[in-house]
């Protein structure tokens, strides 16, 4: 093959794809300005408002600790607990009627559906995250909680709530731009997620028949790879199935980004 001839092919994608990440980037800002303004703490309140969230879980289920029934470290359960809520429930609930209010972005032949979406998703995917960690790292300092006992497994369970959580958030992007119907019915589908996401317990806690269904939500399996690494197998025993969990979020990927190409065909900018 002619190397002019690869050079020429090539430029125009690799100047494609940097205008895409210029394109993102300049959503990711407006978005933040947008969302959070100038004033007060401002961009802050990216990562504050979820860790306000956790920390006030964390304190509730401090004061009912007796009444709990987990041996395990009340703050750390909680903390890992609600920390992936916060990942997966803002993803879907910001991607769900994101295209309207941005219509006019559209305009610009560089914006596409699929960015606005992007864009949202890294907003919430990097304030759950920086709130995970900073919450550690102060109940750490303060005696609270112990370190993790494996970050690898931590890093690894938190990366596959990320991938489900962006699956889904495009799901429900994409399928709130087909029918409000599909927006009235994600809230309380999300409601009942919550409880049998494994926010609130371990697989192990269940009785085994019913520990392989938890198993068929992808984020349980995050959840729970994510606790193993935090306590330690030593101290908990994690059921997880991560082929599937993966392999089931990237089903829901394809499936969302399909539904993406479609909605982008009918809306019109104004």
């Amino acid at each position: 093959m002619n190397p002019m001839t690869m050079s020429h092919h090539d430029t125009p994608l690799a100047r494609s794809f940097k205008i895409q990440m210029r394109v993102i980037g300049a959503l990711l800002m407006r978005e933040v300005l947008t969302r959070y303004g100038r004033h007060n703490i401002g961009f802050l309140w990216l990562f504050v408002e979820p860790m306000l969230f956790t920390l006030g879980v964390t304190a509730l289920w401090s004061a009912l600790e007796s009444v709990h029934g987990s041996k395990l470290p009340i703050v750390g359960f909680a903390v890992t607990g609600y920390s992936s809520v916060v990942l997966w429930r803002n993803c879907a609930n910001r991607c769900a009627l994101a295209i309207q209010p941005n219509l006019s972005l559209l305009y610009h032949r560089n914006v596409k559906i699929l960015d606005i979406f992007i864009s949202r998703l890294l907003l919430e995917i990097g304030g759950a995250t920086l709130a995970l960690i900073i919450l550690i790292i102060i109940f750490m300092a303060v005696g609270l909680m112990s370190p993790p006992a494996d970050i690898g497994r931590m890093v690894g369970g938190w990366m596959v709530l990320i991938l489900f959580s962006a699956a889904l958030g495009l799901f429900v992007g994409a399928l709130t731009e087909r029918s409000d119907l599909a927006e009235r019915l994600w809230h309380p589908i999300s409601y009942f997620l919550f409880p049998v996401s494994g926010a609130v317990y371990m697989v192990d806690w269940l009785p085994q028949n019913l520990q392989p269904l938890a198993l068929y939500l992808p984020m349980v399996s995050g959840v729970e790879l994510l606790r193993e690494g935090y306590y330690g197998a030593a101290l908990v025993h994690a059921h997880y199935e991560l082929v599937y969990a993966i392999t089931s979020s990237l089903a829901l990927m394809f499936v969302a980004l399909v539904l993406t190409r479609q909605a982008a065909g009918r809306v019109q900018p104004e």
